[in-house]
């Protein structure tokens, strides 16, 4: 049994990653931090998928000295086209430019490929002596001065905190009896890895289609990573064509204006779903990332939303057992709860707003929101405020996203 200070994290994706690397970093070696998931003991990861890391979490992770591992592979967004029209229009209008960056220097945001910013963190997690462990957590037991949390592999932790970041079918959230509230959108988001002959400029571009949002973001070289949305049996029949076929309709979405697109990888079909748990805190436990909230992808800020988790989570822990105070106690966790739930609400409407404003063949509808899409783009000043918030640089920012050290 280790000692009542450790704080185990069921989860070892990105959000339990870098909290782990953020707690180490402000709570020193003293604390055992514990990270156990099944997927460490597959090395390297084999993710095929790409995020956007907004410049908020970009500046986590420089903080948490993950951001110089990965900036040679990481694509800036140095601009961003959004256009409104049906799939077999013969120009598509751009309705929505943005510029690519918030600050001087500072890019909105960097397209990553998801396994080499998991493989960064899991070599720096080893090197600062976090315990990673390559088994699932099985059950916890509350006390009034801890709890008890134990592994798949027989062992057991004596803990003061347990932090779930096991996902959007998170056991532990189940196992704490907290129930979610949303709804599946039977939309499934197609992704796959494209090569293609012209270069991308670092341009991002959004399409939106009737079925929903076509997005092509670039990556390092000649490579976009693609998110396609569909209704659900469309994209499970997209999938399942051949590669001449699938190229056809990849095609007729992407268009030619960066020349012969190459499928680099097998595309892959994820149903899409919105749910926001109904409590992020319980007894000695708290929820992070996907177990905690899962949005749709319209605005590509499911991850970030995760990683500002991380970011409140980790200051909340840190001042509280500066001054000596339990981190597992209800106040501290009531303190993080207040601090993400009202963000996370809010981010839920809006990006569930869009995919109804923007997913669907009404005719009138598209006339309002093309409306809408113009006038943002004539006024310089809403749109700096789009962005920023986009960014993660407004309202209340936790040091970490700041850039600043806990």
């Amino acid at each position: 049994m280790t000692t009542q200070r450790s704080i185990v994290i069921g989860g070892g994706a990105f959000a339990g990653l870098a909290l782990a690397l953020a707690l180490r970093q402000g709570l020193g070696p003293e604390v055992p931090v514990i990270v156990a998931d099944p997927a460490l003991g597959t090395r390297p990861s084999r993710d095929p998928r790409a995020s956007a890391i907004v410049a908020a979490c970009r500046k986590l992770f420089d903080a948490i000295g993950i951001w110089a591992s990965v900036a040679d592979q990481a694509q800036p967004i140095l601009d961003m086209v959004i256009t409104d029209s049906q799939l077999d229009d013969a120009t598509r209008p751009a309705f929505l430019t943005f510029g690519g960056q918030v600050e001087p220097g500072e890019p909105f945001a960097h397209m990553v490929e998801n396994r080499r910013l998991i493989d960064a963190l899991v070599v720096r997690a080893e090197a600062e002596g976090i315990v990673l462990k390559p088994t699932a957590v099985t059950n916890f037991t509350t006390q009034d001065d801890g709890i008890e949390v134990v592994l798949a592999d027989g062992s057991q932790v004596a803990a003061s905190l347990l932090v779930a970041a096991d996902g959007a079918r998170s056991r532990l959230r189940e196992r704490a009896g907290i129930v979610t509230h949303g709804w599946d959108y039977n939309q499934s988001g197609i992704v796959v890895t494209v090569g293609h002959e012209r270069d991308h400029n670092g341009r991002a571009e959004e399409h939106f289609l009737p079925a929903g949002p076509f997005a092509m973001l670039p990556l390092t070289g000649k490579r976009s990573s693609l998110v396609w949305t569909e209704r659900r049996a469309e994209a499970q029949r997209l999938v399942a064509l051949s590669a001449d076929e699938f190229h056809a309709e990849l095609e007729k979405r992407a268009g030619l204006h960066l020349g012969e697109l190459k499928v680099l990888d097998q595309p892959r079909a994820f149903p899409l779903s919105y749910f926001v748990a109904r409590s992020f805190i319980a007894p000695r436990l708290a929820l992070v990332g996907d177990a905690a909230h899962v949005i749709h992808p319209i605005a590509g800020q499911g991850l970030n939303m995760g990683l500002k988790d991380v970011a409140a989570l980790a200051e909340v822990v840190v001042d509280a057992a500066r001054l000596g105070i339990d981190p597992g106690q209800v106040d501290v966790l009531e303190r993080y709860q207040r601090w993400r739930r009202f963000d996370t609400m809010a981010m839920g409407l809006a990006t569930n707003s869009l995919n109804f404003l923007f997913s669907n063949k009404s005719t009138l509808l598209r006339t309002v929101r093309d409306i809408g899409l113009g006038l943002v783009d004539r006024t310089p000043p809403l749109k700096e405020l789009f962005i920023r918030q986009a960014a993660g640089l407004t309202g209340e920012i936790p040091r970490l996203l700041k850039g600043e050290a806990l």
